[in-house]
């Protein structure tokens, strides 16, 4: 029975301290775990220390669970950033409910062999499904999503951008940083904000097609 693989990993994680960097990357899954349990059938498990797999219920959950991991790296002002690997494939054994292991079939071995070939290639995002017209906007939108993200810087923009994606409106945003309007107006043609919010609404509604 195929089923929607969602593995990922740090990039260049060898390059950073790394207890703290397991610490966050454990709370990380932790907390996306809680919040999706619903929607995950065998739940986002660490493997290799820098990777995790799990096994999601839909495709709309799965770019959603994407999502979250990339908002709360944003709001906790985490300082490293994931490859994804979102793969329909085949498990020929029983789904583990408990913890991604021992599963065994086709659709594992391609996302782990994407998930290897990701770290030659130009973007974080790799989106393999059945339906090629979703694929492709898929794909597409995270261009788009990491070109926007990947220019934020965690010390100057994290802070504001997390505070957009959580507000929206720039006068709320500058209430709760205590700074003047125009600034903030500023700030969010600067971050691409717009662009980012349009990405969130073609995800949503990419995914929302059966």
């Amino acid at each position: 029975m195929k089923h929607y693989i969602l593995m990922a990993d740090i990039i260049n994680s060898g390059k950073k301290e790394q207890k703290p960097l397991m610490e966050d990357f454990k709370n990380l899954i932790e907390e996306v775990n809680e919040i999706y349990k619903t929607d995950i059938l065998s739940p986002l498990t660490i493997t290799l220390g820098d990777e995790f797999q799990g096994i999601i219920k839909n495709l709309a959950a799965s770019i959603q669970i994407i999502l979250t991991l990339e908002e709360n790296c944003i709001h906790k002002k985490l300082n490293f950033k994931l490859r994804y690997v979102l793969n329909q494939g085949e498990i020929e054994t029983p789904v583990n409910e408990k913890i991604a292991y021992e599963m065994l079939g086709s659709g594992l071995t391609e996302a782990r062999l994407k998930l290897n070939d990701s770290k030659y290639k130009k973007f974080r995002f790799n989106i393999t499904i059945d339906n090629l017209l979703q694929r492709s906007i898929l794909n597409d939108a995270f261009i788009i999503f990491e070109n926007i993200t990947d220019k934020w810087s965690l010390k100057n923009d994290y802070e504001l951008a997390s505070n957009f994606i959580q507000f929206k409106d720039y006068k709320i945003v500058s209430e709760k940083m205590n700074k003047t309007r125009s600034l903030i107006w500023k700030r969010e043609k600067t971050l691409h904000m717009e662009s980012y919010y349009a990405t969130k609404n073609i995800f949503h509604t990419i995914t929302s097609i059966k």
